[in-house]
């Protein structure tokens, strides 16, 4: 078996990031994010590269350890993968990443991260007390929208952050339309299979640090390259939630909003980036069925967010016979105890306030409306 060993950085989107970070129109801020970008990026990167050249020599456990069967829960954000994926990693079968690992690729960086903090568990707990604290403010202004924390099961997208090859970046750089992170599906051949390999070998890696599994994904930005996922893991497994576009869509942009707004970013990048997102999301709930329905011989399941919600238990017995997985009856009984848990927020969010046309959703998703009776949820005040 051919463990690779080869770092990705993206350096067509690096240059793409110092072209941008020179039209900051904060002069302070554009110094800052332009030095750190020019100088502490690509140290960062190379670190971890260091790292992940080593890890075959260190562990040669990844030369016989495979990536069998891995499940991707890929959805619109805001339509119930984050509650989705929490149920399914009760599930000791699976591998899955926490948070605080996801921006550290490199199998020797990751076990020694663990070895701190075993040493911490035994000396007082200093350091998970002190990153709690961090963790509590950093997460403050959108837990209540997207509740996470650093160990946390996350989207393993950030694994390539430091690869430039994320949509965590979007979060620092509101320029959509000029950085792409979703649609890896339409790359080139060449840039896709590079990209892909590294994720690969980054989930290889993860898979021997929790001592085995088959592994467990969740990412909204994975809806655009559910083709490559395909060509990368051809006995890959797939769950969509489907949720009524009315709450996820206005949900998601609040969000971003929100977050673009905390860090100070310009008003007109923040209408134009979430113009782009909206019309993203049409994408976001049709390609991974259509993706789905040419490869009729990969295991997926389409899931009501309603029933996932309200009936999570039967929801998931039908996602486990459906995808051909065995669903051991201490994790039924776990996500037996979970209903109700599915989170509801009181947020209210209304379509005009982003420019959005209830019809126009409407009639570009029609297929799906009819096939999810989402007519039913009413055109005005949206609840997330």
């Amino acid at each position: 078996m051919g463990v690779g060993s080869r770092y990705y950085f993206d350096w067509a989107n690096y240059r793409t990031m110092l072209r941008l970070l020179r039209e900051e129109p904060n002069p302070a801020r554009r110094r800052k994010m332009f030095c750190a970008f020019l100088i502490g990026v690509p140290m960062i990167a190379a670190i971890h590269a260091v790292c992940f050249a080593l890890d075959p020599i260190l562990f040669p456990s990844l030369r016989r350890t495979p990536v069998r069967e891995p499940t991707f829960c890929v959805g619109h954000a805001r339509s119930g993968t984050t509650y989705l994926h929490r149920l399914m990693a009760n599930d000791p079968q699976f591998s899955y990443v926490l948070m605080y690992e996801m921006f550290f690729p490199s199998l020797l960086e990751k076990r020694l991260l663990r070895l701190l903090f075993r040493i911490d568990d035994v000396t007082g707990k200093r350091l998970r007390r002190r990153l709690d604290a961090i963790e509590e403010s950093a997460f403050a202004e959108t837990n209540d929208m997207h509740k996470t924390g650093f160990f946390a099961p996350e989207e393993d997208d950030f694994l390539l952050t430091w690869s430039l090859g994320s949509g965590f970046w979007i979060v620092m750089f509101p320029y959509m339309g000029e950085l792409d992170f979703y649609h890896v599906d339409r790359w080139s051949p060449e840039k896709r299979r590079r990209v892909m390999t590294f994720y690969k070998e980054c989930v290889r890696r993860q898979i021997v640090l929790n001592g085995g599994g088959l592994h467990l994904s969740k990412n909204p930005t994975f809806c655009g390259r559910v083709e490559a996922l395909i060509e990368t893991f051809p006995d890959a497994r797939f769950v969509v939630p489907m949720r009524n576009p009315y709450e996820t869509v206005p949900s998601l942009l609040k969000m971003m909003q929100k977050e673009w707004t905390l860090r100070g970013r310009d008003d007109r990048l923040i209408k134009n980036s979430l113009r782009v997102l909206a019309d993203q999301s049409f994408d976001s709930y049709e390609h991974p069925l259509e993706v789905l329905a040419r490869h009729p011989e990969t295991r997926s399941c389409v899931v009501d967010y309603r029933d996932l919600v309200s009936r999570p238990a039967f929801t998931m017995r039908r996602v486990y016979d459906e995808l051909g997985l065995e669903l051991a009856s201490a994790v039924a009984e776990a996500v037996d105890s979970a209903k109700g848990q599915g989170h509801e927020s009181a947020h209210r969010y209304c379509l005009e306030e982003f420019g959005l046309d209830p019809h126009e959703i409407h009639t570009r998703l029609a297929g799906l409306f009819e096939r999810f009776n989402w007519e039913t949820e009413g055109d005005d005040a949206i609840v997330n």
